[in-house]
């Protein structure tokens, strides 16, 4: 059987973390292009992982008939472009988190998806984490009863990335903590809660710490090597909200930078038979009663790479055309979750999510 071939666009850290070597381990797949605006990223894949050719512009294989699926690792401001340039194209496309900037950009992709027949999955990788799914078929088999309030926290001390670059241009990136962190956290929540209707949102989103950047100070920052002392910085570095849906409440309090050095990264599930406290890319602990007693269940599983699993199922996906978890479907859900939120925000009211 031929290997199914494909493109990774975006050579940088998600992609030479996650995509590409999960794309190698896939016995299914060969990789033909690695593409990237700067040509030295994409020609230093093809030197460290001994296939492909770099390509700096995607149009010059965006209808290469033997392109069968992509891979967007781009910044944010490009996602909803060049997914739609290879929907369009007639190929399968794996774009990562967040699906767009803003909604709009990505109900156009679900539009485009939908019209082409093509599968569109958004990154959104939690959905293959080992414990977020245990998680959900817990909650699935009743033993957390109703679960009627889910609260996140994704607060860091100090921790802006790439300060004056493209994280914090509002215009790039569509937003700072929320659409950064906080769309791993509002998807997993949705995933574990049967992905319910989110019907009402409620927010405030904070531009304070990072504003003054040449005096910002930092203990660490991921992405220090992109930071332009001269840039913008118009995004949220802390954001609080209320949501309500069809299923629980959700509540959350994130932070990119907060003048408190204590990181909290936990999402508690609550029900009314019992609850858990998961620790983000970690275990969990269920909390129940039994007999009148009160009780405390440490849970370690053995687990598989979440993000292989992503490209294996996304892998099966193109075989097959099914939609899976990462559907853009899905993903929409979460988008309007975070567009209501910089929408309360921004008008200090609670939004109607349609």
């Amino acid at each position: 059987m031929s290997k199914i071939k494909v493109a990774v666009i975006g050579c940088g850290t998600i992609a030479n973390s996650a995509h590409i070597p999960a794309y190698i381990k896939n016995d299914d797949v060969e990789i033909k292009y690695f593409c990237d605006i700067i040509p030295e990223r994409a020609e230093a894949c093809v030197e460290k992982y001994g296939c492909g050719t770099a390509v700096a512009d995607y149009h010059d294989f965006l209808n290469d008939p033997e392109i069968e699926a992509v891979s967007v690792c781009t910044h944010n401001d490009f996602h909803s472009i060049i997914s739609i340039d290879f929907l369009r194209a007639g190929k399968n496309v794996l774009c990562e988190k967040p699906a767009a900037r803003i909604l709009s950009e990505a109900l156009e992709m679900q539009k485009v998806a939908h019209e082409t027949g093509k599968v569109l999955n958004i990154g959104v990788c939690n959905r293959f984490n080992t414990y977020v799914h245990k998680i959900r078929e817990l909650i699935d088999a009743g033993e957390l009863g109703e679960v009627y309030h889910v609260y996140a926290s994704f607060r860091a001390h100090r921790s802006i990335p790439g300060i004056g670059g493209d994280f914090t241009t509002k215009a790039k990136s569509g937003g700072g903590a929320l659409i950064d962190w906080g769309v791993h956290y509002l998807d997993l929540i949705m995933y574990c809660c049967g992905d319910p209707k989110p019907v009402t949102a409620s927010g405030e989103a904070f531009c304070k710490l990072g504003k003054d950047i040449k005096n910002y100070v930092y203990k660490s920052m991921w992405a220090e090597g992109t930071a332009e002392m001269d840039g913008t910085y118009d995004v949220d570095d802390s954001v609080v909200g209320v949501v309500r849906t069809s299923g629980p409440v959700i509540s959350f309090n994130g932070a990119w930078a907060q003048n408190i050095g204590v990181s909290e990264t936990f999402i508690d599930f609550m029900g009314d038979k019992g609850g858990i406290r998961l620790k983000y890319c970690g275990d969990f602990t269920l909390y129940s009663t039994k007999n009148g007693m009160l009780t405390e269940t440490k849970v370690e599983c053995k687990t598989t790479d979440m993000y292989q699993n992503e490209i294996n199922d996304f892998i099966c996906c193109v075989k097959t055309g099914d939609k899976n978890r990462q559907n853009i479907d899905y993903a929409v859900e979460t988008s309007k979750i975070l567009q209501a939120i910089y929408d309360s925000s921004a008008s200090h009211r609670e939004i109607i999510i349609d």
